[in-house]
């Protein structure tokens, strides 16, 4: 386990580069292997989550290669081959989620696994609508590994309870394999990459406010660019709004609506944030975010805007413990089913530091200006999300802070400690 202590410095200044989108990485990848020829992607993301599922992906007989550090060259037949040997997941609930839609429609036995914390993740939001569709899915208890005998698929209508988008994305690529118009719904809308990335590279979709259908389709090789994750830049921007004098440029970040919840947020807590430069690239919309150091009021999160900033409520509720009054956040309840269970992590964690939060069924209420003293040793939980925010808690906290188990934070943000140390001003 790699100990990492968040030091002293005056504040932060400067404009970087947030590494590459993890979904779009994802996405990215498995979509060109189902098309037939040769897709270039550039700027692919380094995590281990990404680099996963290209794993798996060459297990199933694509050929992926790199032609520089950020450059993939993905050849395909447009089918996959039977593996020889179990699929090995890593840590990435989006690599096993959606490759069980690619696998169920493949005419072959396979197995999915996964590490320690993977194998404890909910797979029957995935399982029992790909056995409607006609796969033959066997798990132990819901879990993985999954072992999945694929073949023909027929169309299906399914509501989804939850609004997520690792189950409507491996749903929509079981429907692009099946027979007859698959039908998705849920009751908010999850973040659509998938959606506009098929559309995209010519699948036969169709959107309809939080329902997407899909016909059996052939994907086209693709030459994509992949976008900022703003995922990884709320770290960066969570710091720099409670870190005084600080002001920073994030360059090249992906502005879809549908992740873009925690920047507003951040403008309803009075934050100081600005986009620059907004354009489009992939059908994607990209800009460049300016935050400075501010004032902030606590709110209400809650309902429709939860699913389009459920990765980034850990790092919120370190902003909301500098914010003036309450923050409430509600309907989260999915945040127990991540790599951990993130409500009670995230409490555990902030009240150690000092911070005047408690946890509830479905999220959590933190009651601002508490002082993080700082002065102790924080578990990670096996969890790089919980990681990266608990550090930007120590960069704001008043004595130093030592994090247990950082080398977690390298399954998304690799370069995250050395991207930090560029714009602090010591």
């Amino acid at each position: 386990m790699r100990k990492v202590v968040v030091r002293d410095f005056r504040y932060l200044n400067g404009e970087i580069e947030i590494p590459s989108d993890k979904s779009l990485s994802h996405r990215g990848v498995i979509f060109s292997s189902l098309a037939k020829g040769r897709s270039i992607i550039r700027n692919f993301s380094d995590g281990k989550d990404p680099l996963s599922t290209i794993n798996v992906l060459r297990g199933a007989g694509v050929k992926i290669e790199f032609i520089d550090e950020k450059t993939l060259s993905v050849c395909s037949s447009g089918k996959f081959q039977p593996p020889v040997y179990d699929l090995d997941c890593g840590n990435s609930g989006t690599t096993m989620r959606l490759m069980s839609g690619v696998l169920a429609g493949q005419n072959f036995k396979s197995v999915l696994c996964g590490d320690l914390s993977l194998s404890k993740r909910p797979m029957k939001r995935v399982i029992e609508p790909l056995t409607l569709m006609g796969a033959k899915i066997t798990s132990s208890a819901g879990t993985a590994p999954l072992i999945i005998q694929g073949g023909d698929l027929h169309s299906i209508n399914y509501t989804s309870q939850i609004a997520s988008a690792q189950v409507k994305s491996c749903i929509l690529l079981a429907g692009m394999q099946a027979e007859g118009r698959t039908i998705f719904s849920e009751p908010y809308l999850s973040r659509n990459h998938t959606e506009i990335l098929l559309k995209y590279m010519g699948a036969d979709i169709k959107t309809d406010g939080n329902t997407v259908s899909i016909e059996k389709s052939e994907l086209a090789p693709v030459d994509m660019t992949i976008c900022g994750d703003i995922s990884s830049a709320a770290y960066f921007i969570a710091a720099a709004l409670i870190i005084p004098k600080s002001r920073l440029v994030l360059k090249n970040i992906g502005l879809n609506p549908t992740r873009t919840g925690i920047l507003d947020v951040i403008k309803e807590m009075g934050g100081n944030i600005r986009i620059l430069d907004e354009r489009i690239v992939c059908g994607e919309p990209v800009g460049d975010i300016m935050v400075e150091y501010s004032s902030l009021k606590g709110c209400k999160i809650s309902g429709g805007i939860i699913p389009r900033l459920i990765d980034e409520i850990p790092v919120i509720a370190v902003l909301a413990s500098f914010a003036g009054g309450d923050t409430i956040i509600s309907d989260a309840q999915d945040l127990r089913n991540k790599e951990s269970d993130r409500i009670k992590s995230v409490v555990e964690g902030l009240k150690k530091m000092g911070a005047d939060i408690e946890e509830t069924d479905d999220g959590m209420i933190i009651s601002g200006k508490s002082e993080l003293k700082g002065g102790c040793c924080l578990d990670t939980f096996h969890d790089h999300r919980l990681a990266m925010s608990f550090y930007v808690a120590g960069l704001a906290a008043q004595k130093e802070v030592m994090i247990d188990g950082f080398e977690w934070a390298g399954i998304s943000f690799p370069n995250f400690e050395n991207l930090f140390e560029k714009v602090k001003v010591i």
